[in-house]
């Protein structure tokens, strides 16, 4: 497949910047996500990639060859788009073949390429069909088999799935990362969607406003969040945030949580970055995932790096697989993911285990994360 590097990427229309020093290298074989909100820039900077728009400055390198200033047909690149773009008077095998004539490749390779792509995505069954005779999912099949028969250096996808019903959606996102596993191939591909993003890339591209927020694997961005937007953006539902105070706690370290007349919780910290002594006696913003606390039973006894509160239940959401409980911890709102099966009512007072291993804590000035 191909390599890719960014560097130093900018984009302007006119005084209006919308990406600022974008700079991502992709291995070979790599699966890169760009994901943010709408308006984040990730579709210009997928555009630039493609050729389709071009950098006020920068440079774009595809195998450490300088693509910049290539036209789209030059760089070897196969791009799928959201709206399929497919030819409504073709069929389907020539949808897939379009490519292949346009390059002139001659018309025996050319059918059995077809073929081969057909059978990868199974739709060898679709291939004298015309788009409007197919539903939603097959026309998106089609549109990635055309960008597979070109064999191309880099494929790029630009939110393919946002036109379909939600479990088309976790079908398709299943097949793309099967068709990823199976190729080998070095893709780039934006969504708004962070769940699609971490069930599908090797490497996420976090972007706010046309800066890039963080560059991590799925494991990095979800638990070691570079910054409050990151922590908030990725996870559903997105991590808990609440202020608190970092205090001495003999040779240790603990944290105190308390809004307005509520009953303070304070939680004794394990070990934590030595980074965070510099914060003793200052707000931060601690941060925890829903899926890090457990409901206490009597006959639990608390891990070396959990600790136990009390709490209000305030809102129960079952979601069949498990249970969101809302909590009023310390005057502030605090989601917990529990078993499906849980017996806690709403008003009702309850004690948690809370893992503080996986805590992590921002700078409440700078929104960064301290570590």
């Amino acid at each position: 497949m191909a390599t890719l590097d960014l560097i130093n990427v900018q984009k302007s229309f006119g005084p209006t910047k919308i990406l600022h020093d974008i700079s991502i290298s992709m291995a070979d074989g790599e699966f890169l996500v760009l994901v943010g909100p709408s308006g984040c820039g990730k579709s210009t900077l997928m555009n630039i990639i493609a050729g389709l728009e071009e950098p006020s400055e920068g440079q774009l390198r595809l195998d450490g060859h300088d693509i910049t200033q290539l036209a789209p047909a030059e760089r070897n690149i196969s791009m799928v788009f959201q709206s399929y773009a497919l030819y409504p008077n073709m069929t389907v095998a020539k949808n897939i073949e379009f490519p292949l004539a346009m390059r002139k490749v001659e018309k025996s390779k050319r059918a059995e390429r077809v073929q081969s792509v057909a059978k990868l995505l199974q739709i060898e069954h679709l291939l004298e069909r015309k788009p409007r005779q197919l539903s939603g999912g097959q026309r998106q099949r089609v549109a990635i088999g055309r960008a597979l028969a070109r064999e191309p250096r880099l494929y790029l996808f630009d939110e393919p799935l946002s036109n379909l019903d939600a479990q088309l959606r976790l079908d398709m996102r299943t097949e793309i990362k099967k068709l990823h596993q199976r190729l080998g191939a070095t893709i780039v591909y934006v969504t708004h969607d962070q769940i699609e993003a971490m069930t599908l890339a090797t490497r996420i591209a976090v972007m706010k406003g046309g800066v890039l927020q963080q560059l991590g694997s799925p494991y990095e961005v979800y638990n070691r969040p570079a910054n409050i937007f990151v922590a908030g953006f990725m996870g559903s539902p997105r991590m808990n945030l609440i202020k608190a105070r970092l205090a001495q706690n003999g040779s240790g370290l603990a944290l105190h949580i308390q809004t307005g007349t509520r009953p303070p919780v304070r939680f004794e910290l394990p070990n934590v970055p030595s980074a965070m002594s510099a914060h003793i006696g200052a707000e931060v913003i601690a941060g925890i995932r829903a899926e890090a606390v457990n409901l206490a039973h009597a006959s639990m006894v608390a891990g070396p790096t959990q600790r136990a509160f009390d709490a209000r239940v305030e809102v129960i959401e079952p979601t069949g697989a498990d249970t969101l409980v809302v909590l009023d911890l310390g005057g502030h709102e605090f989601t917990v993911r529990l078993e499906p099966d849980v017996s806690l009512k709403p008003g009702q007072d309850a004690r948690f285990f809370v893992d503080l291993a996986k805590l992590v804590c921002f700078d409440a000035g700078t929104e960064r994360l301290i570590e």
